[in-house]
């Protein structure tokens, strides 16, 4: 019995060793310098569309509201999915250890791309010699749409505390959820001559968290897999918008100017890589190991948007649409009922 069991100890060491490449531990570290720079290229597409999502729609009205007056809305939010952010260019020259199989370069999806893919294998042949990378699909949407509820309080003296929240919201090959809170003050209760026109001004600050998260890379290698099948971003915005408006009759016709800065942070999810069985990684797991690496992609972005809306009450009912736009274009579309 002892005899048998040190043969089969003896066979599988041997086998272990046999395809065990030390190589691999030489370009383990390019390998994640092309996973990160490809997570760079696919997803930051579409946390910048998240932050678009999240910043139309605070306002309804720019108008003062009594103390403890009480609104709560339900909004539905269309983003329209430019062609420029659907693809990008990806080139032999841009990594260090993976290439592309049987080209030189290729367009290729974002997560806001079609659901073409390519092939991408590594240059030594060490990793996955007989396993190629197929490169994730994006959502292949031309729209995305999510709805969302929003809820404002008058804290009296003009100000008003407004909450928004969307639930996790599949979309195809993907998640996408926003919340936040902003505080909205009227301006014009300080102008007689505003007021007298009926035209109102109001400014706000909101904070606001989106996250989305799509499928990634199913990457299998001759010692298992790595555990980077999903991506997360994260966003969290602050922003700060000033709306006026003139009344007519009751239409409240309002534009609006918006300034927000956002950061963006992003993570690999999913299960763990099985590989972690055979290499011993200086922050505990390879996904572990990679979102520590992800935090160089990690980056602070200020934009600049305008809004156009126009709100119609029909007695404790208001009808609101909006339409932001800079680089990207969203809509919302939302009903308010106000209790008191």
């Amino acid at each position: 019995m002892k005899k048998a069991l040190f043969f089969i100890l003896f066979f599988y060491n041997c086998s272990y060793s046999q395809s065990f490449d030390p190589k691999v531990l030489e370009h383990i570290d390019e390998f994640f310098i092309d996973a990160v720079f490809y997570a760079d290229q696919f997803i930051t597409p579409a946390t910048d569309a998240a932050v678009y999502q999240s910043s139309g729609g605070w306002i309804f009205s720019a108008k003062k509201e009594k103390r403890w007056s009480t609104t709560f809305g339900i909004h539905s939010n269309v983003f329209f999915v430019p062609n420029s952010d659907r693809t990008f260019v990806l080139k032999d020259s841009d990594f260090t250890f993976l290439k592309i199989q049987d080209a030189t370069s290729a367009t290729i999806p974002t997560a806001l791309g079609n659901g073409e893919q390519i092939n991408i294998v590594d240059r030594y042949g060490v990793i996955n010699p007989n396993f190629p990378i197929e490169t994730p699909k994006g959502i292949n949407e031309n729209i995305i749409f999510y709805p969302h509820l929003s809820a404002a309080v008058s804290l009296g003296s003009g100000t008003e505390l407004i909450t928004k929240f969307a639930p996790r919201t599949k979309i195809k090959r993907g998640e996408y959820q926003v919340y936040g809170f902003g505080l909205k003050h009227n301006i014009s209760q300080y102008s007689k001559a505003l007021e007298s026109k009926n035209i109102n001004l109001a400014m706000i600050l909101s904070n606001s968290r989106e996250n989305i998260s799509f499928d990634f890379l199913d990457i299998r290698t001759n010692f298992g897999t790595l555990g980077i099948n999903r991506i997360n971003g994260s966003v969290n915005t602050w922003q700060f918008q000033t709306n006026v408006s003139k009344e007519y009759n009751n239409f409240e016709f309002m534009l609006g100017s918006i300034v927000n800065s956002s950061d963006f942070k992003y993570k690999f999810s999913g299960e763990k890589g099985t590989i972690d069985e055979f290499i011993n990684f200086p922050r505990g797991t390879s996904q572990e190991f990679l979102n520590e690496k992800l935090k160089e992609i990690y980056k602070t972005k200020i934009n600049a948007i305008f809004e156009l809306s126009v709100a119609y009450k029909w007695n404790r009912i208001f009808f609101h649409s909006s339409i932001a736009f800079n680089k990207f274009v969203n809509t919302n579309f939302s009903i308010h009922y106000k209790l008191n």
